[in-house]
């Protein structure tokens, strides 16, 4: 098994202060006579993993491509390191990291001179404060791919070359790194390995932000969920916040004398008490289930959906009563 190391000198940068990386306030984005991004505003801190959730083309990947500067927004007010992205140097844009979600270039080339010749530039942008790039070999043990360091990127295994494209995204050191849907097709090892390294990223004050269609994942990995859904953000908020937001209520499941009961209910600390003052040790196979974030996630898509729904058809019918 690969184990993921503790990242050596990734925190040389300047010390931690709270200080906001990401500011997107009203942000809107039309195309074609469509509006995708309807008024999208969030925030992000350093050292925070925050995870964007949506169903697909809900404009999360818009939204990203505005935030690294690939993408002219319709409106809206846009800070990412302090800079407008749509005005981004490129000692601006060497701040930050970028994991697509695949990528198949560079078979040829062999991992450490592929590491090696993207860090030289990455090398301009160096100061006394920063220190760029990674040193090779370092890199190469944080991410799990010392043993494949003379290969060619071609004969790697998916999961391997899922280490290499994180090695790509963080190989000048940034301050803030996007990840786009990053464990897709990783195996549950990999999956597991792959976390340990974002968290050690986010530990040395590197902000994370990433889409995924893993819940499981993102409740794993996120401070703080997003879901974009109709074209603003509906929800902003950990994941044990959200579903306690979504639903008051909890599930109390339990067996007594070989039968099966459940019962929903807003206080399940006091109900359970209860159960047991009643029963005592009767009570048997006692689960209490709250929301989880896939029924919180569906929920308030659900309703954005349904209230999208009734606007389109109140505007259907009064155009119709305007003829």
């Amino acid at each position: 098994m690969t184990t993921a190391h503790v990242l050596p000198g990734a925190g040389s940068g300047p010390p931690p202060d709270g200080g906001t990386v990401i500011d997107v306030r009203d942000l809107r984005m039309r195309y074609r006579g469509q509006d995708v991004l309807k008024g999208v505003g969030f925030t992000a801190r350093r050292g925070e993993v925050v995870v964007l959730l949506g169903p697909n083309g809900a404009g999360k990947t818009t939204t990203i491509e505005i935030l690294e500067g690939f993408r002219m927004r319709s409106a809206g007010d846009v800070t990412v390191l302090g800079t407008d992205p749509a005005h981004g140097t490129e000692r601006w844009r060497a701040r930050l990291g970028i994991v697509l979600q695949s990528w198949r270039d560079h078979g040829k080339w062999r991992v450490r001179e592929l590491l090696a010749h993207l860090g030289s530039y990455y090398a301009p942008y160096s100061t006394p404060v920063v220190r760029r790039p990674w040193d090779v070999d370092e890199l190469l043990a944080a991410v799990g791919l010392t043993a494949q360091a003379d290969k060619r990127v071609g004969t790697l295994s998916g999961g391997q070359r899922r280490r290499l494209d994180v090695a790509v995204g963080i190989v000048g050191r940034p301050e803030l790194l996007f990840l786009d849907e990053p464990t897709a097709g990783l195996d549950p090892e990999a999956r597991s390995e792959f976390h340990g390294l974002v968290r050690g990223l986010a530990d040395e004050n590197t902000t994370v932000l990433l889409t995924t269609h893993d819940l499981a994942e993102a409740e794993r990995l996120a401070d703080r969920i997003l879901i974009l859904a109709g074209g603003r953000i509906v929800a902003d908020g950990p994941a044990g916040e959200l579903s306690r937001r979504a639903s008051a209520e909890a599930t109390v499941r339990w067996t007594r004398d070989g039968r099966a009961f459940e019962e929903t209910t807003t206080e399940p600390t006091r109900f359970v008490r209860r159960l047991f003052e009643e029963h005592g040790e009767a009570i048997g196979g006692l689960e209490v289930r709250r929301a989880s974030l896939e029924d919180t996630y569906l929920t308030m898509v659900r309703e954005v959906e349904a209230g999208s729904a009734a606007g389109e058809r109140a505007a259907r019918s009064s155009r119709g009563e305007s003829r």
